[in-house]
Formats: C-alpha cells, structure tokens, sequence
C-alpha cells in the first residue's frame, strides 16, 4: 500500500507541482499588475496509487506554497513533510523510505508562461492551456508538461485544476529503489509504478481584500497540517512507528569494515536525534547488526562498535546519555538470507527499538 501510494505520490507530486506553477503564472496573465500567491487552505493536491493490481487509494500532500510574479515566473513548493495517507505509520514510511524527507524535504516546481497567451482570462473567465514546467523532487530535475483549466473566480482570485489525472513514473525520479523499502515495510506487492495526480490551486491577488463570504469550499480534510517539526512530543505509538520506519531507510553509512561514521549519515541522524527529543518517556537502544562475511566473534564486535558510535553521535547531539543504549548482535538476527551482496547489505544495518524509561 505504501510503495503503491510513494510511487503515485512522488508522481503526483511532480505532475501536479508542475501544473500549479504553471497555471500560477495564468493568473497573472488575467492582471498584469498584481503577483499571486497560493491560498494553501482552499488548495488541494490528491494522488492515487494502485497495489495488488485492483485496490486504488487516494492520498494527499497537505502544506503547499506557491507564488506567481508580475512577469510569468511562477514557483511552486511542496512539503513531502505533510504527506497524508491517513494513517501515521503510512506517512512515516512515504515520508522516510520514499521520499527521503531527511535529505529531500520538499518538492519544487518552476515555470515561465507567456502572459499572451491568457490575454483573454479576464473576460472568458475559464481557459484550459498546455503548460510544460520544470518539476526539481528527489534530487532529479525534469521538464515536464500538462494540461490545466485555469478559471477566473473572482477577479482577485484565480483556481488551476487539472483537466484529467495525470500520470507520472516516478523512476524518471530516480524513486524505484525506495519502491522496494516500502514494499517490504507494508508486505505489500504488486504495485503499479505510476502516479495518477489530481489537483485544484487557488491564487488570490496580492493585497486584494478578502471576501466576505469564501468564495471557495474548501473539503475538511484539505488545507495546511502539522508536521513533525511542529510538534513539541510525540504519542507512544507515533514514536514506535518513527523507529520502526527509521530503522528501515539504511541511510546509516560507515566505512568498510570500521565504525567510523560517514558524513552520508548526518541527514539520518539527525532526524534520529528530533525524533529521541521527542520521546523523553522511552529509552532508546541502538542496535547494530552485520553480515555473515567474516568470524562471528568479529562480527559481533564490529556491530558492538558502530552502534556505540552511532549512541555516541545521538548523545553528541544533546540527548540525555540515561536514554540511549547501544548493543551489538553481530550476525544474529538477519534479516535475508546472506547469499548475495543485495541480501548481505540489508543485513549490515542499524536499528532503533524503544521501552518505558525505568522511573
């Protein structure tokens, strides 16, 4: 269900980034005076993901930005941050193993329209256009293009909506290999990997007044959420889920054979290291676990090391030392069988699990 719905979104995410920034530059056409900017509550942006061939869900990115300059140059962002599906251990999966939010927070999409070609907005208050943009997600930058309708609310407030779904492959983002880690975190198969994206943004024009009845109905579950960042702690339930997913993402590096940290770790860790803060009421171990290459014996002071290095970096960080644990289990506990170099990195990782702190 994740995979489906990471796929879908990432797809979505850059279809529909792509055609707001588009259309965001529609508006200004209408008036060349004014710049717009995105009204995030009345704004919507759905994707919808397919698993098992035949069960279709519908999920949603939550916090949007955007702005449109007077001369067409539109730009619009996404915080993956806010992705909803629902279900918070369903978020922290599209949000960890998918999207890679520790190192790619947001999506962006940028665009130049010709202000000509909406020259009639203003008077046919509905127009529909082909707009190609430049949607920036996962590290992949990639010119894309859609259809849109771009309709003339009011003449302070302007809505671009999708004319059809839009389709996107989210391997033109470089977003198959997360597919994998949410397949295997849901135990899910079967999952199409395209992304139907739907969307309807509603600019209004700078400094225009607002209206004294809202001149859009907005769903209930649309407009800006809270994410992670906002929130000062978390529930028992929301950390274990953070842990858990965390555990997954295998974005802990360290060079061959040692224990010292990689700079490639920091994004990781220092999600880790919000997360733990976040939990004061929980003890943290870190656990370290390695292949089967090599002694046993060897392996298991291996593991003990890296974990102690990584319980050493979380504590470096200003978590109470009380808190965090560290352990080795060597070759232990695998996770794949060690019969190839795939199946052998999935089992040289670190973990976090969490108990009641002792009172």
């Amino acid at each position: 269900m994740p995979f489906s719905k990471g796929r879908r979104i990432v797809g979505a995410l850059a279809l529909v980034a792509a055609v707001f920034g588009l259309l965001l530059l529609a508006p200004e056409v209408a008036n060349a005076k004014p710049n717009w900017t995105l009204d995030p509550a009345n704004s919507t942006l759905t994707y919808q993901s397919v698993k098992k061939n035949t069960i279709v869900e519908t999920n949603k990115i939550r916090n949007l930005s955007g702005t449109l300059t007077s001369d067409g140059a539109a730009k619009v962002t996404f915080d993956l941050n806010s992705v909803d599906t629902g279900i918070d251990l369903r978020n922290v999966r599209m949000r960890f193993l998918f999207f890679e939010t520790f190192k790619f927070p947001t999506a962006e999409v940028t665009a130049k329209v010709d202000p000509a070609a909406f020259a009639d907005l203003a008077t046919k208050r509905r127009m529909s256009a082909h707009i190609p943009f430049r949607l920036s997600l996962h590290g992949v930058d990639k010119d894309l293009e859609a259809n849109v309708v771009v309709t003339m609310i009011t003449d302070s407030m302007v809505s671009i909506a999708s004319e059809a779904p839009v389709a996107v492959h989210v391997e033109d983002f470089g977003l198959l290999p997360n597919i994998e880690k949410l397949q295997q975190a849901a135990n899910v198969s079967s999952i199409v990997p395209t992304a139907s994206v739907s969307f309807d943004f509603v600019f209004t024009a700078d400094g225009a007044k607002p209206a004294a009845t809202p001149a859009v109905a907005a769903p209930a579950d649309a407009g800006p959420v809270a994410t992670d960042a906002g929130k000062t702690s978390f529930s028992d339930d929301e950390c274990l889920n953070r842990f858990e997913v965390l555990s997954r993402t295998g974005a802990v590096y360290f060079r061959p054979a040692s224990a010292r940290l990689d700079e490639k770790s920091r994004p990781l860790l220092a999600e880790v290291v919000g997360v733990v803060g976040k939990c004061p009421k929980l003890k943290v171990e870190v656990s370290g676990h390695t292949d089967s290459d090599g002694s046993p014996t060897a392996n298991k002071n291996l593991s003990e090391r890296r974990a102690k290095a990584v319980a050493d970096a979380i504590i470096a960080a200003g978590i109470p030392s009380a808190q965090i644990t560290a352990s080795g289990y060597g070759e232990e506990k695998p996770v794949a069988p060690n019969d190839t170099p795939k199946n052998k990195a999935l089992n040289r990782r670190i973990e976090f699990s969490a108990t009641p702190l002792a009172n």
